[in-house]
């Protein structure tokens, strides 16, 4: 078996003493400064071993496919709603509405750039070393900041810089990423939807160990042995569409279990902890020790998932969310086909 099994059953009290505990990552990264009062008000997943607390907030919000109609102010409510961790990437073609929305939440709030944490990601067009420069340049000039607290590399896939075609070129794009990491711009970097080979191939070939790799996990696909594994590793998870194919970016096909919100397994765990079926699924997240980006542009909506912090799970309602993948196991972002490269090789419903 590649990856250890093991189950985490953390209550909520218990987020925030395994945020400092066994998720800490080696001082290869910078970790922020001890002055963000703001994102230390969040339990966050530390970074370093200074033991400050400050680090990658458990509860970020996602930016992916939000219309840049509305995107601005989605995120300056997010801010107000309490949010301090921003998922953003050049790829979801709205960083500039993105660093409007920050601009005005930080200022409204009277808040420092220092207390949020942003993550962005590099895209495939930009893999080769002579383009990544570039590519940090348009975003932080996009989002309007001097800096990101991460920087992902979005899939291990580039497309080659004379032809197009779509091809594994991850490492000297990592390197280049090394650099950049390097000459402060960039707090920390990471991963984004990488197999078990490639991560390898990244950690035995590289000076800096990724801080963080981001990947679909929601209770369709809990990937339980492969978050373990990277966690020993000391390489911090996070989760994107924590609410699985209730995201509409996702076609239904045949077969397809239920709506993820409308399970009838997570409708009997909201009922007993008096909270909804989507704060359900972000509490269940966290308490596995990992961050999770919802996404949403309802104010509503935005204010009902930041309650997820609030939300207590106790032991037999994890277990019982644990199992829902007993019954329905099922990867819904897989661009394998069209790429014409093999993803999540090694990995569940790949």
């Amino acid at each position: 078996m590649l990856f250890p099994s093991v189950c985490l059953f953390l209550s909520a009290p218990a987020i925030a003493a395994a945020a400092l505990g066994s998720h800490q990552i080696p001082l290869q990264q910078q970790p922020l400064t001890e002055g963000s009062s703001q994102l230390s008000k969040i339990p966050s997943l530390g970074f370093g071993t200074s033991g400050l607390g400050s680090g990658i907030p458990f509860l970020g919000f996602g930016t992916w496919n939000l219309d840049k109609t509305n995107v601005s102010e989605a995120v300056s409510a997010a801010l107000h709603a309490g949010y301090r961790h921003l998922d953003c990437a050049t790829a979801y073609g709205n960083q500039k509405e993105v660093g409007k929305g920050i601009a005005h939440g930080l200022k409204s709030l009277n808040l420092k750039r220092s207390d949020i944490w942003v993550t962005s990601k590099l895209w495939n067009d930009h893999h080769d070393p002579s383009l990544v420069e570039e590519a940090i340049t348009q975003t932080l000039h996009d989002l309007d900041i001097a800096y990101l607290d991460l920087w992902l590399m979005h899939w291990p896939v580039g497309n080659a810089p004379d032809t197009g075609k779509t091809q594994l070129d991850y490492l000297p794009a990592w390197h280049a990423m090394e650099k950049v990491h390097k000459s402060g711009r960039v707090r920390n970097i990471g991963l984004s939807n990488f197999s078990p080979a490639e991560l390898k191939d990244i950690v035995d070939h590289s000076d800096t160990k990724p801080s963080v790799h981001q990947f679909e996990v929601h209770p369709y696909l809990p990937q339980s042995k492969w978050i373990k594994y990277q966690q020993e590793l000391g390489i911090t998870v996070t989760a994107y569409s924590p609410f699985a194919n209730t995201n509409p970016t996702y076609t239904p096909t045949k077969g397809d279990p239920p709506f993820l919100l409308t399970n009838l397994d997570m409708l009997a765990v909201a009922a007993k902890s008096g909270c909804t079926t989507a704060q359900v699924a972000l509490a269940w997240g966290m308490n596995r020790g990992y961050s999770v980006i919802p996404k949403a542009s309802n104010v509503k909506h935005i204010k009902e998932n930041f309650g997820a912090l609030e939300c207590h799970l106790e032991k037999e309602d994890l277990e019982s969310i644990d199992d829902i993948s007993k019954k329905h196991l099922k990867r819904f972002n897989n661009p394998s086909k069209g790429y014409g490269i093999k993803l999540f090789d090694g990995l569940e419903d790949a």
